[in-house]
């Protein structure tokens, strides 16, 4: 196999369960794309200007053995599609754990929690504001989050038990498909702008820069499924 299909490769594979179980007579997630493809495209905006802007910036890079190699804002195709697979895949993880486990659900005292994560990344930001992922990460989430209990009556329908629990479910293959991306590595990180600290090779931030992702698709799925 050549391996300059790799990520390519990678984010396929990430695709194909969640895609082929969306239709699933209980979930029937394939109902829910019109709500889902909107959803999905200003965070992808978002993320990918985020992405162009740091790699420009070398706090991290992408190894050309394992891209296609074709570029678009300076990023390699993949990592464009990394902005829409993988939202697809952890938006169907909220919907299973929304349908199957909603008792489960009640009993998560979400907003505290997500408070409590705001408030400990907005100090990790100040402290660490020298290091551009740490601190840009830290301070987004931090800042994203403290905006949502701003205007949290706007979202009716996020749940943030679900969204919690359903995150906590998602970084296992959010972290298998990152362990394979940086381990190889495919994405490289100048650790002069990270703390340093590792999951197996993923960067920590990479847990919060996920779920800031995850988070913006989620909200946004919500508000436009309320008015269906």
């Amino acid at each position: 196999m050549n391996p300059q299909y790799t990520y390519f490769i990678i984010l396929a594979a990430s695709l194909a369960g969640p895609l082929l179980l969306s239709f699933d007579k209980k979930v029937a997630f394939y109902k829910q794309w019109k709500f889902l493809v909107p959803a999905m495209l200003l965070p992808a905006a978002i993320y990918i200007a985020w992405d162009s802007w740091f790699t420009a910036r070398n706090v991290w890079s992408f190894n050309d053995q394992y891209i296609i190699g074709k570029k678009y804002f300076g990023l390699p195709i993949e990592e464009i599609l990394f902005f829409l697979v993988i939202p697809y895949c952890c938006v169907f993880i909220y919907e299973c754990v929304r349908l199957y486990f909603p008792a489960v659900t009640k009993k998560v005292k979400g907003d505290a929690w997500l408070k409590s994560i705001a408030v400990l990344l907005l100090i990790a930001g100040v402290v660490f504001f020298k290091k551009d992922y740490t601190a840009s990460t830290s301070l987004f989430l931090g800042l994203t989050l403290i905006l949502f209990f701003v205007f949290r009556k706007w979202f009716p329908g996020f749940n943030s038990g679900v969204f919690l629990i359903s995150y906590a479910i998602t970084l296992v293959p959010f972290l298998v498909v990152n362990g394979f991306l940086t381990a190889l590595p495919v994405v490289i990180y100048n650790d002069a702008e990270n703390l340093g600290a590792r999951i197996y090779t993923i960067p920590v931030e990479d847990v919060f820069y996920g779920m800031l992702l995850v988070f913006l698709n989620i909200t946004l799925f919500e508000k436009f499924r309320q008015y269906r």
